[in-house]
């Protein structure tokens, strides 16, 4: 059972924290978007919040790896909660002195999106010290349904709590989410300190560049992410309003259907794990990069993972028929999430400890930037009505290259 890995103490409290935390996160999301919408720019302030949220992303994920491999991961993770909390808390303390500055809940968006990358890189690389190494795909899993739980009950609870108390006292419990985040850092026991440094000298980024393993999962990864935003930000919202009956309750259909995909992904691929990584015969000089041996069932499991969901890309061509897109969607999220687990085990198995915080900040930073190429791409093809070449080419991205994780190893 996945949640057995919940009896290590110091895994329970800093995912339980987290989970809070994510939930605060899609409550901020909405609370802000909501001021913004109310205020006087309207609509168009809308898409300079979205840049607010995603641009500082890429810079602050570069910064955070370094932070994250020299000082105790439990005071990082700590320090980002508390200043995302108190820039979250200015807002309804700004409008209880007088009220809130149009310009606040830009910069309150920025400065979430330059810490963003803080605990999406600073929880994967902590899980290996918290847990065993067998129970890592089932820390993986449940971290997965955290993160899908928590959108659907933030977005939900923020939606509601918005009309019964208003957007400004939503962004007050926020800033307690992050409050609780914090101290659930610092109640982890277990040091989450720098690794000692090898005797062959500190571990680099361009050393994974060495490992085909994280180099094929990568680009695997980032293709599937293209073919995914493309879906989740374009076609999608483009099928409701244009090609199916239902309009937004269609598009909530869909959404739901992925999020639930993604939900059973995450129990399926805790409960059940391919081969693991063999370690070979350390030699002196030899870094642990090199000493890794992934097994090859493992990765031909996370290929097949990969064109099941890229399979799914595939149901647009059913259209009109919801239901079966809606199935399409739920095959995506199941299949993604089993294969982003299981990578993400593969990855803290491979990658040295002492480079864990800079190796998981650059590589979530990657995925973070790669949906939006995909709904650049296929927008034009929609706005022509191509739907089929749409499809065929989003299956395709998502599919061809996890042929790279079914390749014989040299």
């Amino acid at each position: 059972m996945t949640l057995t890995v919940l009896a290590a103490r110091d895994f329970r409290r800093l995912w339980i924290g987290s989970s809070i935390s994510l939930i605060g996160d899609g409550m901020t999301l909405v609370a802000l978007s909501w001021l913004v919408l109310n205020g006087p720019g309207g609509v168009g302030a809308l898409s300079l919040l979205a840049a607010c949220y995603t641009a500082p992303v890429l810079a602050g994920g570069l910064a955070v790896g370094p932070l994250l491999d020299r000082f105790d991961k439990r005071h990082v993770l700590a320090a980002d909660s508390l200043i995302r909390g108190v820039a979250v808390a200015t807002v309804p303390l700004t409008a209880v002195l007088g009220g809130v500055s149009g310009w606040l809940p830009f910069v309150v968006a920025a400065l979430h999106g330059l810490l963003k990358m803080v605990p999406m890189a600073g929880v994967p690389a902590a899980i290996p010290d918290l847990v065993e190494p067998d129970a890592l795909d089932k820390a993986n899993a449940l971290e997965s349904l955290a993160y899908a739980v928590s959108g659907i009950v933030g977005y939900a609870l923020a939606g509601t709590l918005i009309e019964a108390i208003g957007a400004v006292n939503v962004l007050a419990l926020d800033a307690a989410s992050y409050l609780c985040f914090a101290v659930a850092a610092l109640l982890v026991r277990t040091p989450l300190r720098p690794h000692a440094t090898p005797e062959t000298g500190r571990p680099r980024l361009g050393h994974l560049l060495r490992d085909r393993a994280l180099v094929r999962t990568t680009l695997a990864f980032m293709a599937f992410n293209i073919a995914e935003g493309a879906l989740v930000l374009v076609a999608g919202p483009w099928l409701a309003k244009d090609q199916l009956p239902g309009g937004p309750a269609t598009l909530a259909l869909l959404l739901s259907a992925l999020s639930a995909g993604e939900l059973a992904g995450g129990f399926l691929a805790g409960s059940w794990k391919p081969g693991v990584s063999r370690m070979r015969a350390m030699k002196p000089g030899v870094s642990r990069i090199r000493a890794m041996k992934p097994s090859v069932s493992r990765m031909r499991a996370i290929g097949l993972a990969q064109l099941v969901a890229a399979a799914g890309f595939l149901a647009l061509l059913a259209v009109p028929d919801r239901w079966v897109l809606a199935a399409g969607f739920l095959l995506i999220g199941a299949a993604g999430v089993v294969m982003t687990i299981w990578a993400q085990s593969l990855r803290m198995e491979l990658i040295p400890p002492a480079l864990r915080g800079r190796a998981f900040s650059v590589l979530r930073t990657l995925m973070q930037a790669t949906p939006p190429v995909g709904a650049a791409a296929v927008a034009p093809l929609l706005a022509g009505g191509n739907l089929t070449l749409t499809a065929v080419l989003m299956a395709a991205l998502a599919g061809l290259p996890a042929l790279l994780l079914l390749l014989p190893r040299d």
